[in-house]
Parts: C-alpha cells; structure tokens; sequence
C-alpha cells in the first residue's frame, strides 16, 4: 500500500478519536485563528495561517518593568477555590531560620543546622555535586537517619562582596534572594507524589540552603538527549506527561491558594528509577494570594526561560495559569520530537522546535517530527499525531484558546488508553530508517 493511503488510515483514525477526546473534554477551539476540528477535512490553508499565528508568538526580545506589584482586573479569574481562614498567609521570621514546624507538620518540617549540612554533603564535596544553575549548586546528601536528599546551595556572592545599587550585580542578588523565599513558599505548601517535596531550608548568615528529596534518574531532558539509560518509549513518554499534567493541575486548582510554577520545562522534570515524573524548582513559582482570587490575571514581572514563556505573558506581562499551559504544551512537543525548544544550528525552518513540529503538523506529516529513536509504529504514530493536537492548542496565542491543566491531563489520559488498545493490535512495527514510510503491510 502506498505511503499517502497509509497516512491517511493511521491519521483519520489518529484524527478522530482525538477529536473525540477534545470533545469530551469541552476544550473550546472556536477561535478562527487555532481552530483544529480533527473531525473535519483540515484546510491546509487555514491550517498553515494558523500555525504561521503560533510561530510568530515566540518572541526572543522583551523588556520587562520595573517592579513587581500585582494589578489586577476583577472578573472571573482565580477563584476554583475556597481558601480556608488564614490560608496562603506568610509568618514573620528572624533573619537566622529554618522551618519549624514539628515532623508531623508536611513539607519542610525538618530542622537542620549547617553542621548537619556539612556533614550531609561532605563538607560540599565536588564528587556529590549533581547540579549547578543560576540560584547555586545542588549536590547529593545522605541525612543522618541514611535518607538520600538534594541540598540546593544559593551562591554567596551577594554576602560577601559590596554591590553597588541599581548595578547588575545588585538585580542578580535581588533576584537570587526572590527566588529563594519563592521556593520556600511554594514547597512548603504542596504535598503530591509528582512534586519534589521540600524536607527542610536554612537561611543562616551568608549561607541559604533548601534541602529536597533526591530523585535519582536524572532530568527528562537527559533521558531525551540520550545521555541518561535506554531511549525512552511512547508509553514512558505519555506516562511522563500525565505525571507533569497531574502535577500542575494539582498547583493550579488543590492548594490553599493556586500557585503558578513559571518555569515547567524538561530539565526541570526529574525522573525516578520507574520513570515516574516529578516536578521540581519552583524559584519562579507565582502564589496567588488571598487578595488575587478573583482577578483574571496578576500583573507581575516576566519569569521563566526563553522557548518555554507565554508569547501573552511576554506582551502584556499577564500572568494567568494558562501560561504553564503554554509552557507544557512546548514539554510535549519536547517530548515526541526529542528536540530542544530551540536549536541554533539545525536549518532555519527547523530551528524553533515548536513552530517547525506545528508545521509539519498542519501539514499532515506528523510523522516527520517523530524523534528518531522511537519506532514508527501504527500505535506510535496515532499518539505522536494525538499529541502535536493538544500541543497546537496548548501552544494557541491568546490565552482563552488554551485548554486547563486539568482538560490536558484527560486527553492524555485518553490518548494513553486509546494507545494502549492499539498497541495490542499494532502488526505494523519499522525501523527508523523507514518512519517516512509508515504502512500498514496487508
């Protein structure tokens, strides 16, 4: 049979029962500019405008304003939840601390000293360091009672040297410092199994350290660079997705107050010895407070990485939950692709992950973007075309367009099980070198 028949077949089948999904779902893909009714004929015209819409959100330069406070809009907004007496509230601490609930208390209610730190990490020794970023240094701890645990150092150099004000050097402190209480914040109000849970913080003199739960199979984005064991498989991979989804549901709609983590990306995905995902470094993480609920946004500095921030966000400095909606729909591409968001030195079209997959994509040929160490299978390729659907609308401009956290966390759901029955039947198994050529043989 022929490729373009067998295209067709996968991709009707693929195309249908996703667009079951969204409807079920009651995801709105009624904006003319994002519509992707996977039931009907696409237009390949429209289709092509709209996925040129998507493309042109990635904006590289921005320059954001000069503070922080929140402004808001009343109207319908953040108000899934009802916050109980006293709930999101901050305690007043002293300038030496360390959380001080008891060990029943949830996250971060575990005491620690610096003594104990030196000793946990070996007197921070090179061979346990597993991570290094713009907050500090992350090494490998073993805490007295033999738990295996990730200490998060913050970089010293703002205690220890003069910086003068308003300089660069003095934004970078504030900033190191924000995203430090942002961190404690966020962590000591969440409890989920895809969350890595916070066990303990320090603020003593120059020194801030966060002690978090150790999860020992590297990033999702070592796994999908190669660098960390076997090459993963669509199964793990929708398993990885709906492990994220379930987390950021969590943040956005079963915590006192909704928090929005700003910086979901694949290095920031941490993956266990089962490959199960957790959601880690909230440094940029956005608690809506008390005097948020209600608001259809927050009004706040941009945060996050370039590749992954809202185009929304960037122009109007909007803050909404639909932005880690934004964010997670490049995770999914990320994922099915095995490409970085961007990529400098691959050819112009391709160097914009998202914007290149959601061409292909439009354009029927799904396949084409499939990471290379997937096999181009019936069930692979049904699921790698499910998936760029939910991305494209994840990924749609303005914000009203995208699906909730929660709606993507049940087309995955679906999409997994829809790929699970086909995986049974799938007869259809090729190389790689033939995933331009996926046929079903009769």
């Amino acid at each position: 049979m022929k490729k373009q028949q067998a295209m067709r077949d996968w991709s009707s089948d693929g195309a249908a029962r996703a667009s079951d999904t969204l409807s079920r779902s009651s995801v709105s893909t009624t904006s003319s500019d994002i519509s992707i009714s996977l039931n009907c004929p696409r237009s390949r015209n429209q289709v092509k405008s709209a996925a040129k819409i998507v493309a042109s959100a990635f904006i590289t330069c921005f320059t954001p304003p000069e503070n922080d406070e929140p402004c808001f809009k009343k109207q319908d907004g953040f108000q899934q939840l009802k916050v109980p007496p006293g709930g999101g509230r901050q305690n007043r601490r002293g300038p030496t601390r360390s959380y001080n609930s008891t060990l029943e208390g949830g996250p971060g209610s575990m005491k620690f000293t610096m003594e104990q730190i030196h000793k946990a990490t070996r007197n921070f020794s090179p061979s346990l360091k597993i991570g290094q970023g713009g907050f500090g240094t992350v090494y490998k701890a073993t805490l007295e009672d033999g738990t295996p645990a990730a200490v998060k150092r913050a970089k010293r150099v703002c205690q220890k040297m003069i910086v003068k004000r308003g300089t660069l050097a003095d934004l970078m402190c504030e900033n190191w410092g924000t995203e430090f209480q942002s961190e404690i914040q966020a962590l000591t109000k969440v409890e989920h199994l895809n969350l890595v849970k916070l066990y303990g913080f320090l603020e003593e003199e120059d020194e801030r350290i966060l002690v978090v739960e150790y999860v020992p199979n590297g990033s999702l984005r070592e796994h999908l660079d190669g660098i960390r064991g076997d090459a993963l498989d669509m199964a793990a991979r929708l398993d990885i997705a709906i492990d994220v989804a379930h987390a950021i549901t969590y943040l956005h709609m079963y915590t006192d107050n909704p928090i929005i983590h700003r910086d979901i990306k694949s290095s920031n995905i941490l993956l266990t010895e089962k490959r199960r995902a957790k959601v880690a470094d909230f440094g940029f993480a956005r608690l809506v407070t008390d005097t948020d609920l209600g608001a259809t946004h927050v009004s706040t500095q941009v945060k996050g990485t370039a590749g992954y921030l809202d185009p929304e966000y960037l122009k109007t400095y909007q803050l909404t939950e639909k932005s880690d909606v934004y964010s997670f729909g490049v995770l999914l591409v990320e994922l099915v692709t095995g490409r970085r968001p961007i990529e400098t030195k691959r050819m112009t079209k391709e160097r914009v992950t998202p914007k290149w997959a959601i061409t292909q994509f439009s354009e029927g040929d799904a396949v084409s973007t499939m990471d290379p160490k997937l096999e181009v299978t019936t069930a692979n390729c049904v699921a790698l075309e499910k998936i760029l659907g939910l991305a494209f609308i994840c990924l749609a401009p303005q914000r009203q367009n995208r699906p909730t956290m929660k709606q993507c966390a049940e087309m995955l759901w679906s999409i997994r099980k829809d790929y699970k029955e086909l995986l049974a039947s799938d007869s259809c198994s090729l190389s790689p070198r033939s995933r331009k050529r996926c046929t079903i043989q009769e």
